[in-house]
């Protein structure tokens, strides 16, 4: 108990000193530029970050024994419009098997990679297979809301625990799925950040709310909505998956002179539907969640993406020396991306429960029901419906072409 104090009292203080800090920078509230948007307020970059000290690491004690079969899986998308945030996840999945087999000799647990290419359409097929090969006792994904909703019964039949370390969508955990757990906050937690964000920390008068069709889109921008209330109540859109051309979109957040848009959905839409928008004229912030927030925004959006901030409930892995040098060492050497830290905690609990002993599925599903450590992104404890106890959001901006940390936000 004293060291969760100490561990919440540094994340206040940090938090606390973001806040005056950005109070400090945006005094004057928004200015306008003539075209219905603020300039870029300036939010301040956190460049440190503190890790529990007890945080679970994947190498145990370097004592476990299993059988040669043992096999954890990761299913989520690996190719397709927003593979990225699927591969980040995946990395850090891979980093935290290399370093607990490279510390436990008699205990080589593989991982199995299933590609899902995030469609809900393909999905249910390739987790009906996996779920049919019996050493696989634990699974971490599925990365999104849409193929998550498609595939928590086929995993719930098999009782086959899964730990997503990115889908947000509310709903998810109101199935009453017993094998279905979420590492991290959702979008009821996240919307509401979000908002206080863009009315608080960026000084917003008013806001469009666009939207894409994904489940995670639709309940996003929902959440965001109903704490934006009379804000960004004259200014919502639509937009499909797969677009390319928003010019009607964008020139109705022209017409409608907003201080910043909050788009609902990934980065394959959010990343041209910003640059239209700077081509148009607008001069106001850009903000996307979770789905927007990877340097693949900034690479397809370009120069325009210099108006983009950030809410998300991950953890900045390259502000963790010691994770960001390893995972280089599985990435090609990129540094961890949006949620691969909260990919290398998930396989981390299940590599733990499988080093305490552990052989068959029902056991290790028992293990994540009950378990309660700190790992390097957050503290790990679940309610009766797969929601963590305690959840945080982050925000984060674009800066010299790089996506930059800004602190604790909700």
């Amino acid at each position: 108990m004293a060291r969760a104090r100490r561990i919440a009292t540094i994340a206040s203080a940090a938090a606390l000193a973001v806040v005056l800090a950005g109070c400090a920078a945006n005094t004057g509230g928004s200015s306008d530029t003539g075209s219905g948007g603020p300039s870029k307020v300036d939010v301040p970059e956190v460049t440190t970050l503190p890790v529990p000290p007890n945080a679970v690491k994947p190498a145990g004690n370097g004592q476990a024994q299993c059988a040669s079969t043992t096999t954890i899986a990761f299913a989520g998308a690996q190719s397709g419009a927003n593979a990225q945030l699927g591969i980040n996840i995946l990395n850090g999945a891979q980093l935290a098997v290399n370093q607990h087999n490279q510390a436990n000799p008699g205990c080589q647990v593989q991982l199995k990679k299933f590609d899902t290419e995030g469609d809900p359409g393909k999905a249910p097929g390739i987790v009906t297979q996996l779920v049919s090969e019996q050493p696989t006792i634990g699974a971490i994904g599925l990365p999104f809301s849409g193929e998550s909703k498609a595939t928590g019964a086929i995993f719930e039949q098999a009782g086959l625990v899964h730990l997503t370390p990115s889908a947000t969508n509310p709903s998810l955990t109101q199935n009453g799925w017993k094998t279905f757990f979420r590492a991290l906050g959702n979008d009821a937690v996240q919307g509401p950040a979000a908002a206080k964000f863009i009315t608080g920390k960026l000084g917003a008068k008013k806001v469009c709310v666009i939207q894409d069709d994904s489940d995670y889109g639709i309940g996003l921008a929902k959440t965001t909505n109903d704490a934006l209330g009379a804000v960004a109540a004259d200014c919502q859109d639509k937009v499909t998956t797969g677009q390319k051309d928003f010019s009607t979109v964008a020139n109705k957040v022209i017409a409608a002179k907003p201080d910043a848009v909050f788009y609902a959905g990934y980065y394959a839409e959010g990343a041209p539907l910003d640059q239209q928008l700077v081509t148009k004229g607008f001069t106001g912030a850009f903000v996307g969640p979770d789905g927007v927030k990877d340097d693949k925004f900034i690479q397809q959006a370009g120069d325009a993406s210099n108006n983009a901030f950030f809410t998300c409930p991950c953890v900045p892995g390259e502000l963790l020396p010691e994770f960001a040098d390893a995972y280089k060492g599985v990435s090609g050497g990129q540094a961890p991306g949006t949620y691969s830290l909260e990919g290398y905690d998930s396989a981390t609990i299940l590599l733990a429960g499988i080093d305490s002993g552990i052989k068959d599925r029902a056991g290790l599903l028992n293990w994540v029901t009950n378990y309660d450590k700190d790992g390097f992104s957050k503290h790990f404890k679940w309610d009766g419906t797969g929601e963590l106890a305690a959840t945080t959001v982050y925000g984060y901006k674009v800066q010299g072409g790089k996506i930059v940390y800004v602190g604790t936000i909700g």
